[in-house]
């Protein structure tokens, strides 16, 4: 399941990232690596922007950024 299919205010564990490097760097740039506790807290309503709570941040990701997130 990638954040992409989170229901909103659920509380998931990140088990993985994949992408290429670029990306990566990006999202650990704002905490987002596997291990760590996000929700997703927003969606735009054409579901191409998405809103997470990781740590005390919010963070705005692109759909296309979102799908490679993969949590359980």
């Amino acid at each position: 399941m990638s954040v992409n299919d989170l229901d909103l205010e659920r509380v998931v564990t990140i088990k993985a990232i994949n992408c290429d490097d670029i990306l990566r760097n990006r999202l650990y740039s704002f905490g987002i690596i596997a291990g760590s506790q996000i929700c997703v807290t927003a969606k735009s309503l054409a579901k191409k922007t998405i809103e997470i709570k990781i740590n005390q941040s919010k963070v705005a990701l692109r759909y296309s950024e979102a799908i490679n997130i993969k949590v359980g």
